[in-house]
């Protein structure tokens, strides 16, 4: 099913210095400065079903809570930014990567707790841990009490919606939310977690064996890169052994940094340092935002100060206008990640089960061909039968063109994840010279004097392989009709692909007249596919995948020519000329007598 993301998430085309540009504009009534209000309006409501959403990350904040220097309002502002954007933007969690204080004593800690009631006010599922300077940097999570605990332990985050547990010592917490359908873990790790603390992580991950995880910890990658001496006991006791950990966020050091190393299985962890701690005001509560974007296998990650963005153009001064938005490498990039690939290890997508053929036989179902009957890599001989499963006679019979191999036409297991049948066809079809296989209904198969003035609906899987090229085997047919169109030398009917392998249906009308012409985009190698063509008794609209294409004709197209003649799976064929085989695989092939909606389809 084609599905448009409608809900909240990053609005395609939004740019950070837009929003800058805007804010300049609006002088001193300044856009974080109005978020207050507007946020008391608005619930707090991340769309858990978009497959774009957002995890904000805030790195070392202590020079703005040092002693007599509380400096809370760039930390407020970076809160405030997240709820004015997390409807748009799809915010779904926030991530304080330690080192919240300087000393760690209660007074620093009163007021950046008194900043994030801005987030528990609204339900805003965050995590926090303990950097060394928020608590006694010599000891680990079996410390005892501190300032740290007392204002972020775990009764802080007992109505947050996100938050699932901690160890028994309160210093190591995980936390759950929901996005692009599924449950993503966050785990904040102290400082230094001691044996109990890793004994408890593999525990959280064993009874979470299916979720993706983030974990978070104050010191992993140090600036240049590589990791701390820390950071590789976490990589060798818990990230290396346990494929669900996917990315890792770290302060502490700076410069950023990034890097990429394989754990055990193989697979790639992205490992990440930010901290701004050393620039300009304490890193001015900079925050990252990495923007997960599933459907496209990506994460673009951005990085700026909120509280100077909020600030009119005329009253930044020289510092500040270099630090409202990172750009270099390390701030501003973007990773490639095939999600449904990368956490295939611990949470393969079940694959859709077979659907039984009589699942398929709908209303005005007049031919149903499906291919998961033979031997994988078994030839069809010429004469071979595929039985129209519809019960109208429409039987498909093989033919081999005279020199072609034996395998010109096999059976073969590959589907269409969305196929009802788990199988197909492989035609191995091309010239010059002409090669290869097509089936053909029998001459006195019904459909072949079909001219649909109600309308219809043609569907196939298709895939073609990696080595299809233009020169042997553009303007071949998925399926068509054989004969001559009155008036022309192009068959009455045919869905085809041209020289630059897009989806073509060319279909003369039953009266005469000129070809009426669907064409879609482009399609990839080695990709399955699913095309439609669907004809309300007026026009013709193809989709694939059941994705409408943009070239659908807007002239009137009732039903389709015919000369009596046979269809043709695989081969297309005018005047009594076969001038071109089709090289692909072809699963399920369905035409009903009337227009289909996108659920009927073979692929919903």
């Amino acid at each position: 099913m084609c599905r448009e993301h409608q809900g909240p998430g990053p609005r395609p085309g939004f740019n950070r210095r837009m929003f800058l540009s805007a804010t300049a504009l609006a002088g001193a009534a300044t856009a974080v400065a109005a978020v207050p209000a507007q946020a008391a309006a608005e619930r707090w409501a991340p769309d858990p079903d978009s497959p774009r959403f957002t995890v904000a990350v805030m790195p070392d904040t202590q020079y703005l809570f040092d002693g007599p220097s509380i400096q809370a309002a760039p930390v407020e502002a970076s809160l405030r930014y997240l709820l004015q954007r997390g409807r748009d933007e799809n915010i779904v969690f926030l991530s304080h990567l330690g080192d919240l204080t300087q000393n760690g004593s209660p007074e620093e800690f009163a007021a950046i707790g008194k900043a994030f009631e801005l987030l528990d006010d609204r339900r805003v599922g965050y995590s926090v841990l303990a950097g060394n300077h928020d608590i006694r940097s010599s000891t680990d999570d079996q410390r005892g009490d501190s300032p740290y605990l007392d204002t972020f332990g775990p009764d802080r985050f007992a109505s947050s919606p996100a938050f699932r547990g901690a160890t028994p010592d309160g210093y190591n917490t995980y936390h759950v939310f929901r996005a692009a359908g599924r449950e993503w873990l966050v785990l904040a790790l102290d400082w230094r977690p001691s044996s109990g603390a890793y004994d408890w992580a593999k525990k959280v991950l064993a009874d979470h064996p299916r979720t993706p995880v983030i974990l978070t910890t104050h010191q992993l990658v140090e600036g240049d890169g590589g990791l701390s001496a820390h950071g590789q006991e976490v990589w060798d006791r818990l990230i290396e052994s346990h494929d669900q950990i996917f990315l890792t966020l770290n302060g502490h050091d700076w410069p950023a940094a990034r890097t990429v190393r394989k754990n055990a299985a193989g697979r790639e962890v992205h490992l990440h340092l930010t901290n701004y701690q050393n620039r300009y005001y304490g890193g001015s509560a900079m925050i990252r935002l990495y923007h997960f974007d599933v459907a496209r296998g990506t994460i673009d990650v951005e990085t700026f100060s909120p509280w100077l963005l909020s600030k009119a153009a005329d009253e930044l001064n020289e510092l500040e206008r270099e630090e409202i938005e990172l750009t270099g490498p390390d701030d501003r990039f973007s990773l490639a990640i095939d999600f449904e690939q990368r956490f295939s290890g611990f949470a393969p997508v079940p694959a859709r089960p077979a659907r039984p053929a009589s699942a398929l036989l709908i209303p005005g179902t007049v031919a149903y061909w499906r291919f998961d009957t033979g031997e994988e890599g078994a030839a069809l001989a010429d004469g071979a039968r595929v039985i129209d499963l519809s019960g109208h006679g429409n039987d498909l019979s093989a033919v081999r063109v005279s020199g072609s191999p034996s395998g010109a036409l096999t059976w073969s297991s590959a589907h269409h994840p969305d196929q009802p049948a788990h199988g197909s066809l492989r035609l191995d079809g091309g010239k010059p010279p002409l090669r290869g296989g097509y089936l053909r209904t029998t001459d006195d198969a019904p459909l072949n004097r079909a001219t649909f003035p109600r309308g219809y609906t043609i569907e196939a899987f298709f895939r073609l392989p990696a080595d299809w090229d233009a020169s042997r085997n553009a303007w071949s047919a998925i399926l068509g009709r054989a004969g001559a169109a009155e008036g022309s030398e192009e068959p009455p009917a045919t869905l085809s692909l041209s020289n630059d392998r897009e989806t073509q249906w060319a279909v003369f009308p039953p009266t005469g007249g000129d070809v009426i012409t669907n064409w879609g985009h482009e399609t990839p190698l080695g990709r399955w596919q699913h095309v439609a063509v669907v004809n309300d008794g007026r026009h013709t609209t193809m989709y694939i995948e059941s994705c409408p294409v943009v070239r659908n004709p807007t002239a009137v197209s009732t039903g389709v020519a015919t000369r009596g003649l046979p269809w043709l799976l695989g081969g297309y064929e005018y005047a009594g000329v076969l001038d071109q085989l089709l090289n692909a695989w072809v699963g399920d092939v369905r035409i009903v007598d009337r227009a289909l909606a996108v659920r009927e389809f073979m692929s919903a």
